[in-house]
């Protein structure tokens, strides 16, 4: 589950269609007005505008963004402006001066950045205007923690367990299909009934799948939604948010059963600030619902393509869990018997690496803040100025992907993060031990509160397949990253891949 404050608006003129090159004109006029006319005061870090009026480096950055921002450390630095779809955001590069961007929180606003980002994406208006509810809302997510998380994972476990009975576990014989759309299917399926629960009083199938249909549209369009461009240009997708709205509207969940502390929470505190009929709430509820899903998907997408592929780790994996099965005396056999604690997840350190070593390679998460005033940032290399109203922000795969902190980086490696039978946490670059070296889910107070809620999931879903299942990828081809979240969240493959499954003899 990944924090919105992981979240930037991407371009991509190749895909806008006719409509853009109107809009294009009309930026062009505007860029050419506000915008190239900046140049860099005294102070300031260097300033790289690129070719293109109004959008600047984004071609670049979106073809490869790790290697762009490799090219531009090397010419300028570990600091430096850049114009990026009409901001202008100054990157910090050196993870030992993150700090500097966590600790200064009355000059370096994540509230606006957010506030804003929300209003555009799920049409929320309300948190720019009352701080309280804001509030209000964020110590709901203390009810994704401690005792609260492990009633969720409890009832997750109970939804697995329906799914896999019901459906999965009939595969005798081998089932072919996409592991990309299997992935967004049962996690969708899965996280919406733990949180939201299930309507008793219709088609609880029929109303999830269109559910999903229509959400996966909606986060395809995602950063095109927080971009500038007016939604009104972005096909039908104005009508299709209107329409999960609709769906996550309190008369809607009234006639659910099964909801979560959190959602219950949640819902308190939006009806002592709406009335009940305002679809705003439903809006408040499409992103926690996006904040939920859009980035596990994808994150167990990369665990299991990484399983499949690296032979040694699956091996591995299974091992473990057929290990702490037995210390439990818990036997594999017919129907669905295993139950896991949180601690006895946790306890799978070969499986967590797995999964952190799948993070590390596909996320692109950013830490963004606005700078709401001019300031002077102390950095060990020397002082630098930001301006006012622009963003500043860092840029983690840049460690993720750095040789001296992770050897072979571009290598998937399961135990990367294992050390003599235990959790591997000590990293170190120029000799100094790191604080920060995964950030997958953002940093600070502002740290995703769902990430431990999205992990457990990934475990759970893992330990069920890799128990019960034979899996076989088909496809031979490498698969790669697609670039359209470029900032933000955990990356999209550039193409899906065929693996097939079995329930176990």
């Amino acid at each position: 589950m990944a924090a919105v404050s992981a979240a930037i608006g991407r371009f991509s003129l190749e895909q806008f269609g006719l409509w853009s090159l109107a809009l294009a004109a009309a930026l062009l006029l505007l860029a050419l007005c506000l915008l190239r006319g900046r140049t860099r005061r005294p102070g300031e870090p260097p300033l790289i505008k690129g070719w293109l009026p109004y959008f600047g480096v984004v071609l670049e950055l979106r073809k490869d963004p790790l290697r762009f921002m490799k090219t531009l450390q090397k010419q300028h630095g570990d600091t430096f402006t850049v114009l990026l779809g009409g901001k202008y955001i100054t990157f910090i590069l050196d993870p030992f001066q993150y700090q500097l961007v966590i600790k200064n929180q009355k000059q370096l606003s994540f509230r606006v950045f957010s506030d804003e980002l929300v209003g555009k994406a799920f049409s929320i208006s309300q948190l720019q205007k009352n701080h309280d509810m804001n509030d209000e809302l964020h110590l709901c997510y203390q009810f994704l923690q401690g005792k609260s998380l492990d009633i969720l994972l409890e009832s997750m476990m109970q939804n697995l367990k329906q799914v896999f009975e019901s459906q999965l576990l009939k595969t005798t014989s081998w089932d072919t299909v996409q592991l990309y759309t299997f992935c967004s299917s049962i996690i969708f399926d899965i996280t919406f009934t733990t949180i939201y629960g299930k309507f008793l009083v219709c088609d609880n199938n029929k109303f999830i799948n269109e559910l999903r249909d229509d959400f996966l549209k909606f986060d395809d369009n995602f950063t095109y939604l927080v971009s500038d461009i007016p939604i009104e240009l972005l096909g039908n997708i104005k009508s299709i948010r209107k329409k999960i709205i609709k769906c996550l509207s309190s008369e809607n969940l009234a006639k659910m059963q099964g909801w979560s502390e959190i959602l219950q929470r949640r819902q308190d505190v939006l009806e002592k600030y709406y009335v009940h009929e305002d679809l705003e709430i439903g809006a408040h509820h499409l992103g926690f619902l996006w904040a939920s899903v859009a980035n596990t998907i994808p994150a167990m997408f990369w665990a299991m393509y990484y399983l499949l592929w690296h032979p040694e780790a699956m091996a591995a994996v299974r091992d473990e869990i057929d290990r702490l099965l037995q210390s439990t005396g818990q036997k594999k056999g017919s129907g669905f018997p295993i139950y896991l604690t949180r601690e006895q997840l946790d306890s799978l350190i070969c499986l967590e690496s797995t999964i952190f070593e799948a993070l590390r390679l596909s996320s692109y998460s950013t830490t963004i803040r606005f700078v709401e005033e001019d300031l002077t940032l102390s950095a060990e290399t020397g002082d630098f100025c930001v301006r006012k109203g622009d963003l500043l922000a860092v840029f983690p795969p840049i460690f993720h992907g750095d040789p001296e902190i992770f050897e072979a980086p571009e290598e998937f490696r399961y135990d990367r993060f294992v050390e003599d039978g235990k959790k591997k946490t000590t990293f170190f670059k120029r000799g100094k031990k790191l604080k920060c070296y995964l950030m997958p889910f953002g940093t600070g107070t502002t740290k995703c509160p769902g990430r431990f809620f999205a992990i457990m999931e990934i475990k759970q879903l893992l330990v069920i397949l890799l128990t019960y299942f034979d899996l076989e990828i088909i496809d031979d081809k490498p698969i790669g990253i697609d670039y359209r979240r470029m900032l933000f969240g955990i990356q999209y493959p550039d193409s899906d891949v065929l693996f097939r499954y079995k329930v176990k003899s």
